[in-house]
């Protein structure tokens, strides 16, 4: 139980819990709600940290080529956006902070003590943590530290050993923890609950020699948060689940290792459930797509990943009175912070122009490389139609690619894609421009059968 929060209010309500995973014995409780019924809730969303420790890099030879060799990871500064990030926590004053997996770069055991100690400070600070695994964090064979030109293993940990370091960020306050994975059911609130879902596949990492990427959940686990629904539904709660791989796809053509693989079946019981949202990771970009049956529309919402640019996190408010969830997102204020701390680094100062420089030009070096095997380019061609993607890929993360899309389709480059040959590259180009034109930073949500 978190004790020392001065600036919320304390409700009593005895909960009888007939069902509970490991480590969580059968039980008549008394629950402690931090947020009684009809409260207004402000939660932030930051998935993908992929925090490596300082103590694990001595920024040299190996730690340049790891990060840019990379997917665009900003790991040279990640202290430095966590830090920024908590800044902002601390001055916004959230209720409730989620995390949906990947907080660490391979699974080290040293960059999950380091950050439990990060969230320790937020929650000091008044704000609940909550987080849940994804796949880079539990028994990961590439767990490495840097030191000078060479990559060494370091300790990695067990999904058991994960509850244990987290276990102040929801584990020890599960209502029901999951027999089948590190899933868990909480009650911030006496009518919003989460459901921490663990979509991993990590048993077979050993014998792999590597993390096992894609994401789904067992029938074991879908009873469960079939029980975990009748008791939310009995209590008048209303559930969101949160889980790192997506439930809807995402991308025309990225879908196979981030959507789930059982998402159909997921779905269904998600909106048996009444569930109209959850949140999702993973795929690293600003996204959020829905599935609608009937009358029921289902939204998943995945957040940009805070280590990738524009290192955007989401802000999810709750109206208990009129009974809405409005989520919109916002960049984590690396120059504010750097400003308020007097911090003498040029690319901290300018953050924004830097990353973006560091993103881009990582797209574009992308791009560039793969079309100087393809025969009929010529050099000019080929700048040209890296820049495009160069620009598309800056809009894609950050969920806007929708928009001033008549520079793209009116340029040289964008009318040499549509005429180059079938590739993944172009794929992955025209399913960023065919992608819906809805908002992607901003969703409003109207709370179905909330009460039972």
């Amino acid at each position: 139980m978190r004790i020392g929060r001065r600036h919320i209010l304390l409700l009593f309500i005895a909960l009888t819990i007939s069902f509970t995973g490991c480590n969580n014995p059968d039980k008549n409780q008394e629950r402690e709600y931090s947020i009684p019924t009809g409260k207004n809730i402000k939660f932030y969303i930051a998935t993908d940290l992929h925090y490596l420790s300082k103590s694990l890099t001595d920024g040299g030879e190996a730690f340049q080529n790891y990060t840019s060799s990379g997917d665009g990871k900003q790991l040279e500064y990640i202290d430095e956006i966590l830090r920024a990030f908590t800044f902002e926590i601390k001055n916004k004053k959230p209720d409730i902070l989620i995390i949906s997996g990947d907080l660490t770069s391979n699974g080290e055991k040293e960059s999950h003590l380091a950050l439990s100690q990060k969230f320790k400070e937020i929650e000091n600070a008044g704000t609940s943590v909550y987080v849940v695994p994804g796949n880079h964090d539990l028994s990961n064979p590439w767990a490495r530290g840097f030191k000078g030109d060479q990559r060494y293993e370091t300790e990695k940990i067990s999904d058991k050993e994960f509850c244990e370091i987290y276990g102040d960020f929801g584990y020890d306050e599960a209502i029901s923890r999951d027999k089948h994975t590190v899933s868990y059911l909480v009650a911030p609130a006496e009518d919003i609950w989460l459901l921490m879902l663990d979509t991993n596949q990590y048993k077979n990492n050993w014998r792999n020699g590597a993390p096992q990427t894609d994401g789904q959940i067992s029938q074991g686990t879908f009873q469960w948060i079939k029980k975990c629904s009748a008791l939310a539904k009995e209590k008048g709660a209303k559930l969101i689940p949160v889980m790192h791989h997506s439930l809807i796809d995402h991308s025309d053509v990225i879908q196979k290792g981030y959507t789930l693989n059982n998402n159909k079946q997921a779905i269904a019981v998600f909106q048996n459930c009444d569930v109209d949202m959850i949140l999702s990771g993973h795929i690293h970009i600003q996204d959020i797509s829905s599935y609608r049956k009937d009358a029921n529309t289902i939204y998943d919402i995945a957040t940009n990943a805070l280590s990738v640019y524009p290192h955007q996190y989401g802000v999810l408010k709750y109206s208990g009175e009129n009974a809405t969830f409005d989520y919109s997102t916002s960049r984590a204020d690396v120059e504010g912070w750097s400003k308020a701390e007097g911090i003498l680094d040029s690319n901290i100062n300018n953050f924004k122009g830097y990353t973006e420089e560091f993103f881009g030009k990582r797209a574009y070096d992308m791009a560039y490389n793969r079309l100087i095997e393809e025969p009929g380019f010529t050099e000019r061609e080929i700048k040209s139609m890296s820049e495009i993607v160069k620009l598309l890929n800056l809009r894609y993360f950050a969920g806007t690619e929708a928009l001033n899309s008549k520079d793209v389709i009116n340029s040289e480059g964008f009318a040499l894609w549509n005429a180059a040959p079938d590739s993944f590259l172009k794929r992955y180009v025209m399913s960023i421009l065919r992608d819906k034109d809805t908002e992607d930073n901003e969703l409003h949500v109207q709370i179905r059968n909330k009460n039972p």
